[in-house]
């Protein structure tokens, strides 16, 4: 028996360390909720879920993106509805001004009618949307899904640069007498067929915003699921292995406490 080293207590000492880091390792990923802590826990998985969790940002903004392209488009078309019926009432008017029976002074009163609808199609060609016009010859560009896909919206002009509408909400149309009225018709025929068609781009950007939108949102669904199996920790085997570190770690500390006192039944070799 010796006193200058007591190799069981260094033993006991060494075991405590790994099962204090055992356990410590174990607390860390049951409070965090993680199984990877640290990046030597898995570094090939540490560096998979990084590129997933960054994919899922990615995602998640260009879902921002394409919410605010998809309540641009509804707002387009909102607007595109009333010109629709703004339309359709200035036809009925040019048609009602067409009538042998009628006076001047009666196509005055439609012409009146007339002339305020032409301004409620003015004032809708300048609406904006957060500072973004409506409708213009600008194209409207967003970035619909996590790899930056470009997605460009074609611009509807409504104003003034737009030939079909100009004939109609030109100062100089007018549906006064029954020539003016005949011109106007025309033109507005012009502008339904064309507002058809504009109607027809916009649908058209609905439909692919909300593929879009089904898309970033299958990928977000299961990128999240691929990044939990992979970080996520199993709470289940996990408590076991902290129950079994923490009483290896209880019975080390005794056991490290009895090594320490081995020495001193040397004490009762030496003579009193």
């Amino acid at each position: 028996m010796i006193i200058s080293s007591n190799l069981a207590a260094q033993a006991s000492a060494n075991d405590l360390t790994r099962t204090s880091a055992a356990l410590t390792k174990s607390l860390s990923k049951l409070s965090s909720g993680s199984r990877i802590v640290n990046a030597f826990d898995d570094a090939a998985g540490l560096a998979i879920s990084m590129r997933f969790d960054a994919k899922l940002e990615r995602a998640n903004a260009a879902k921002d993106n394409v919410s605010n392209a998809q309540s641009f488009s509804n707002t387009q078309d909102g607007y595109l509805k009333r010109v629709a019926k703004t339309l359709n009432r200035m036809s009925e008017l040019a048609m009602l001004s067409l009538d042998g029976t009628k006076s001047d002074a009666d196509r005055a009163l439609y012409n009146n009618e007339f002339s305020q609808l032409k301004g409620y199609i003015t004032d809708i060609a300048t609406k904006e949307f957060n500072g973004v016009s409506l409708f213009s010859t600008a194209n409207v560009e967003s970035v619909i899904d996590s790899e930056g896909t470009n997605f460009v919206m074609t611009g509807i002009n409504l104003g003034a640069t737009s030939t079909t509408y100009n004939a109609v909400i030109q100062s100089s149309t007018n549906i006064a007498g029954t020539s003016a009225a005949t011109t106007a018709l025309s033109s507005i025929r012009a502008a339904i067929t064309e507002l058809a068609s504009d109607r027809a781009k916009v649908g058209a950007n609905q439909s692919r915003l909300n593929m879009a939108a089904d898309y970033l949102a299958a990928t977000i669904e299961t990128f999240t699921a691929a990044t939990s199996a992979i970080k996520d920790v199993n709470v289940a085997t996990e408590s076991t292995e902290f129950s079994k570190q923490n009483i290896l770690n209880q019975s080390t500390t005794a056991m490290l406490a009895q090594a320490n006192q081995l020495p001193q039944s040397v004490l009762r070799l030496l003579p009193s």
